[in-house]
């Protein structure tokens, strides 16, 4: 494939540790914070499995078949340096840094310096890869070692293009949809030409190389099968990803939906418009010749790798998380500011200006729904449930606590940092009042509430009063609504003793009648001695 030419590049190990500094610098309050949502529910316990036991498949949470590899780096780190949330934030942190010195690589080969610092640094401040470069998560490695396998595929190193694209897909199965993507557009360009009577071009070597990463993800299956007797995890997980998945309607919408998420999502739309908008002026001249674009053949190439992240996490996934996205999101940036530096005069000012909507992004959260992992809501939400099950555990240690994951898991796992020893837990699926009301039916079986949001709901939402809208999420996303702790309060019959509220998101905790009537009893006891 033909690559613009520019000057000769900085040195790479400059380059990562000055994006690793900068990374650090911004997490620096953020290192020390307990696991989230589905770091505590998965790939923690998952990793320290791996850790204590050697297991590739986990043994204290149900497998969900997603590959080892980034679980194997992080109980390497662990083993050498401690088990700590330090070392892993940190230990993803490195992660991060080498996912966008690997787009930095492939800006750079593509465009140029500035087009590459510039694409970094308008990624790195993108709200969702910044709230993920310190969680343990899947997606930012796969989309890291996505970057430089498409580095390698420009440049025709077939092996490097097949090692790089084969460890993407052993950090997460889906990264296997970028070769398959590019290959497919291959094979179509290639019939193109032929129908039109024109010479097919031969392809660079590294062509057939993009279906080695079969073979390896291929072998990873074929264990967990030998090992759990499934193939792509645990029926509970295949059914909520896959199955429950394939309604046409819930697919149109899931499309709609991961659209958004690739050019709109949490101001990214200002860039997407900004780049449209670029496209009616001329092409800027420097003082010799006229900067040069993408190569077409490059950019649809990339094209092609978009749209199959978009059109298969439609159809599977039974979170429409943003994350997801994050291998396309960045080549999405590489191209709106590739076109701003060819025809924007005063390119560096939007840039600027993205920029700070981007970090505008981390601490204000959008008028529509979104997952608290894609800003610093997640930093909030480890906040309030930190203080409030110190609370519970200082007040009533030995108590059964009714509450829903991923706090059921945050009370009984103590390695995840929110207590210091197992609580009882009696488990519901989430705070609505319909589940609130069976568990009142069942108050033998609890002594105290943990209530909390589990889903960030906007104070105006942009489609408040669509009630079609309300009714396909909750059919197909799992949408509810959380009832408030003093709502919960009167259904459970209680007494609420504890309630924070940060940012749109809330926790408190009930006692039920028969505790406040047992300290009742204890505290008139001790005033009659």
């Amino acid at each position: 494939m033909k690559t613009a030419r520019h000057p000769r590049g900085i040195q790479p190990l400059l380059v990562f540790a000055f994006i690793f500094a900068l990374l650090v610098v911004l997490h620096v309050p953020l290192l020390r914070l307990p696991y989230f949502w589905d770091e505590a529910g998965y790939y923690v316990p998952a990793a320290r499995d791996l850790l204590l036991r050697g297991s590739l498949i986990p043994r204290s949470t149900a497998s969900n078949a997603h590959p080892p590899l980034v679980l194997g780096y992080l109980a390497l780190w662990w083993k050498v340096a401690g088990y700590a949330p330090l070392v892993t934030r940190s230990a993803m942190l490195l992660v991060a840094s080498f996912s966008l010195l690997g787009l930095f690589k492939l800006a750079e080969d593509l465009a140029n310096i500035e087009v590459a610092a510039a694409t970094v640094l308008c990624t790195a401040l993108y709200p969702v890869f910044f709230a993920q470069s310190s969680l343990v998560h899947l997606d930012l490695a796969a989309a890291g070692l996505t970057f430089w396998a498409l580095d390698a595929y420009i440049k025709d190193r077939g092996w490097e293009t097949a090692l790089w694209f084969s460890l993407a897909a052993l950090a997460k199965e889906t990264a296997i949809l970028a070769p398959l993507a590019l290959f497919a557009w291959w094979l179509l360009s290639h019939l193109l030409r032929n129908s039109d009577g024109r010479q097919s071009r031969p392809r660079p070597t590294s062509t057939l190389w993009l279906l080695a990463p079969l073979l390896p993800l291929s072998a990873w299956y074929a264990y967990h099968y030998l090992r759990t007797g499934f193939v792509f995890g645990n029926p509970e997980f295949f059914q909520y990803n896959v199955q429950a998945t394939l309604h046409p309607l819930r697919i149109v919408l899931a499309l709609l939906i991961r659209v958004w998420q690739t050019v709109g999502y949490f101001h990214l739309l200002v860039l997407t418009l900004a780049a449209l908008f670029a496209m009616w002026l001329p092409p800027l001249r420097d003082v010799n010749a006229g900067r040069p674009r993408i190569a077409l053949d490059v950019q649809f190439a990339m094209l092609s790798l978009i749209m199959a992240y978009v059109l298969a996490m439609a159809v599977v996934g039974g979170a429409e998380l943003a994350r997801y996205m994050l291998p396309v999101v960045p080549l999405v940036i590489l191209i709106c500011i590739s076109t701003l530096w060819r025809r924007v005069y005063l390119w560096p000012a939007v840039v600027s200006v993205v920029g700070l909507m981007f970090v505008l992004g981390w601490f204000v959260n959008p008028p529509y729904g979104f997952s608290p992992e894609d800003n610093l809501a997640y930093r909030d939400y480890i906040r309030l449930h930190q203080r409030a099950e110190e609370f519970l555990e200082a007040r009533h240690p030995m108590a059964r606590v009714l509450t829903a994951w991923p706090a059921s898991d945050e009370l009984t796992r103590p390695y995840l940092g929110y207590i210091t020893r197992p609580m009882k837990v009696v488990r519901i699926d989430n705070f609505a009042a319909d589940q609130l009301m069976s568990a009142a039916d069942l108050r033998s079986r609890f002594d105290v509430a943990l209530v909390f949001s589990t889903k960030y709901e906007p104070a105006h939402p942009l489609l408040q009063g669509w009630h079609l809208w309300e009714v396909w999420k909750a059919e197909f996303f799992g949408y509810h609504r959380d009832v408030l702790p003093a709502t919960a309060t009167q259904i459970l019959g209680g007494k609420l003793v504890y309630a924070e509220t940060r940012n749109g998101q809330w926790i408190g905790v009930v006692e039920l009648e028969q505790i406040v009537e047992a300290r009742g009893r204890a505290i008139g006891s001790q005033v009659g001695k």
